[in-house]
């Protein structure tokens, strides 16, 4: 028996539409109209005769049919674009120099590094992990072709990739007691969550006290799960055991922070096709917004 082809472009809409949660985003990251790819993902179904969304006016979820397509149709456009590059690109090999934040999506940096890393079997990184701070003055020394970091303070330097909320987060037994200093559990100096959070405590006049000072944001996580004090980081960093402080008097609302990538203007030959890999990975990344 002869089955239909399943129609690549039928599952690019499928996997936008999973990913980011919704047929207008999804619609954004494809480039069609939400209506086409509304007619993508009907004519899936139709193709494979199962349902792949349960569809209401409030919310839409995978089948169990539907969470199988997806792990199909994943490895099916990744081997697809593997070999469109391989046919269509000179063959990326050599080395790259490469420095990522600690702020950068922890979750989600290893399995993007194992894609790239398939994709791209000829690159061997040279991969260095630290604090923004540290990064950036490698790469100023031009010990590293690229940089992903926080934003430099008010330097507009690289482009912006990712946007993130940042949050109060505390050991998730943390009872709160405002007639006491808050106890900060801080990065040394210099530190812009540092200096946030001294600043946003200082706009409400909370009295605070250092807990614990990290040299990491391991050990930043680790001292807050383990009930040391309080601190600020991006929304991703909240692990088990640890819980979100939601903004009141005593712990103000805080801003977004900002990854930037640093490189794309030396235009080192690995760094072109590094970049172009990141950004269209995050543009279907569906836990935060990318950057325009």
């Amino acid at each position: 028996m002869r089955y239909p082809d399943l129609e690549l472009d039928l599952l690019r809409a499928f996997v936008a539409v999973a990913e980011t949660g919704s047929f207008t985003a999804a619609a954004e990251v494809v480039g069609r109209s939400q209506s086409a790819v509304s007619q993508k993902v009907l004519r899936l179904e139709e193709i494979l005769q199962r349902r792949v969304f349960d569809r209401t006016s409030r919310s839409l979820n995978l089948t169990r049919d539907g969470e199988r397509m997806l792990v199909t149709a994943r490895q099916m456009l990744e081997f697809n674009d593997k070999v469109m590059r391989e046919l269509r690109e000179p063959p990326a090999a050599g080395t790259l120099r490469l420095g990522i934040s600690e702020d950068f999506i922890p979750r989600q940096l290893p399995k993007l590094l194992a894609r790239f890393s398939r994709l791209y079997p000829s690159v061997h990184i040279e991969l260095m992990t630290g604090l923004s701070c540290n990064l950036l003055a490698a790469y100023d020394d031009n010990l590293l072709d690229a940089v992903i970091a926080k934003k430099d303070g008010s330097a507009q330097r690289g482009r912006v990739i990712w946007r993130e909320p940042l949050v109060w987060m505390a050991a998730a037994d943390y009872e709160a007691d405002p007639a006491r200093p808050a106890r900060l559990v801080m990065l040394p100096q210099p530190c812009t969550y540092r200096e946030l959070m001294i600043s946003a405590l200082d706009s409400v006049r909370r009295e605070w006290q250092p807990a614990c000072t990290a040299s990491s944001l391991m050990g930043i996580q680790a001292a807050v799960a383990g009930g040391l004090g309080v601190t600020v980081l991006g929304r991703s960093f909240v692990q088990d055991g640890m819980k979100i402080l939601p903004p009141s008097e005593s712990w103000p609302a805080l801003p977004m922070t900002e990854i930037t990538v640093l490189g794309e203007e030396r235009a080192a030959e690995l760094v072109v096709p590094f970049i172009t890999f990141l950004t269209e990975s995050l543009s279907g990344a569906a836990a935060l917004p990318l950057a325009a």
